[in-house]
């Protein structure tokens, strides 16, 4: 499978951070498109059977799969390792940030709730915060970058699950039952500053890409800020058009 097969499974799953990454250089796209084919498989194997013990063989299988491809073997039995194996034998570190991934996605086989904020926030940083951190070192990150990368990524992450969360409980989930609407409130707060303090940094051009995936964070977090029961209602977000016009001012000022 290529890169740009890769492509179209993230167009369908992630159409969000499709449209992120095709607005990168072509080069880029070639190393993030198997990156989030392989994180979009990952994030659906505790969906794909009603039995948590099943979706946690399915997590397992691509634990063994990421660190068989890493040391140069060989995995049959999905489309998307063939794109991904030369970049884990390529990016040291790489393997270990999707397997790290794919361990906190056995949280998603089960339904109970976190306990607290820093179980959530455990979850964000170990799901979002390593995908972000594997998109910069694909595209030449430093470990100097990555205290940056994760300051964004986790408030970036932050929106999604805010984002998710009605169709988390939908689903049979309990999100955020621990956090009334001030800790809401308090952890929108805490991502709109830290995505203040990425954008101050500076982060260099090359790995800008990798932050496009979360240009209507900040957005989503000032929402959550000024009501936090806008989460439980569903009303998030803005329109296809304002979030298109948001990643194209960013694309544009090359900032995050």
């Amino acid at each position: 499978m290529s890169w740009q097969d890769c492509a179209a499974l993230v167009e369908t799953g992630d159409p969000a951070r499709f449209a992120a990454t095709m607005a990168a250089p072509v080069s880029a796209r070639a190393r993030l498109m198997p990156l989030y084919a392989a994180n979009l498989e990952i994030a659906r194997a505790p969906w794909a059977a009603s039995d948590p013990v099943i979706g946690e063989m399915r997590l397992q299988w691509w634990i063994d799969t990421i660190d068989d491809l890493s040391a140069g073997g060989v995995r049959p039995g999905h489309p998307v390792t063939e794109a991904l194996a030369p970049m884990l034998v390529e990016h040291a570190g790489l393997s270990r940030l999707l397997g790290d991934i794919a361990e906190a996605r056995r949280r998603d086989c089960w339904a109970e709730p976190f306990a607290d904020r820093a179980e959530l926030e455990s979850y964000i940083d170990a799901t979002a915060g390593n995908l972000m951190w594997a998109a910069a070192g694909v595209l030449g990150a430093g470990p100097e970058d990555e205290a940056t990368v994760r300051l964004f990524a986790n408030a970036a992450g932050m929106a999604a699950y805010f984002l998710a969360a009605p169709e988390l409980a939908a689903r049979g989930r309990h999100p955020l039952v621990f956090a009334d609407r001030d800790m809401l409130r308090d952890l929108a707060d805490a991502g709109l500053s830290a995505i203040r303090r990425a954008r101050a940094a500076r982060p260099r051009r090359a790995v800008l890409p990798a932050f496009w995936t979360g240009a209507e964070a900040e957005a989503v977090l000032g929402q959550v800020a000024a009501d936090p029961t806008r989460i439980e209602a569903g009303r998030l977000g803005r329109s296809p058009l304002a979030g298109k016009l948001a990643l194209a001012r960013r694309v544009m000022m090359r900032t995050v």
